[in-house]
């Protein structure tokens, strides 16, 4: 199933990870919403998981020549941090679309950090680029 991604730690645009995994190899990369999830700290990055609330992020969408190896880059990096790879019918785009994405969810057993009440990792992580 070919899907975009949303991406809300250290793969949105300006974190540390970006430009090594997704530079070049991105079709659009927009602001989005992703619904019905929390977010909480981590060893260095965030971890999203199901709730009743909102994580900011990015919509990435590969480019179709890239996907592939992107899709399997962007799983080697996730799985060995904690993350498991779902379907989720809930982003939200700046224009009020909702869009069905690949996101990473803290797999079951993952231990998470404290939440963040912001649902932005970029207004709590202190190496974190600032959203505008």
């Amino acid at each position: 199933m070919t899907l975009p991604f949303f991406v809300y730690g250290t793969l949105r645009p300006g974190a540390r990870h970006h430009d090594r995994l997704l530079l070049g190899r991105t079709a659009t990369e927009e602001d989005a919403l992703l619904t019905g999830a929390l977010l909480h700290d981590g060893p260095g990055y965030p971890y999203a998981v199901r709730g009743g609330g909102t994580v900011r992020g990015s919509l990435v969408t590969p480019l179709p020549e890239a996907y592939a190896a992107l899709l399997d880059a962007l799983d080697r990096l996730e799985s060995g941090a904690g993350y498991e790879r779902v379907a989720v019918d809930a982003v939200r785009t700046g224009d009020g679309a909702t869009v069905r994405a690949w996101v990473y969810l803290a797999a079951p057993g993952t231990a998470v950090g404290p939440l963040i009440a912001s649902g932005d990792w970029f207004s709590h992580a202190p190496d974190a680029p600032r959203t505008p």
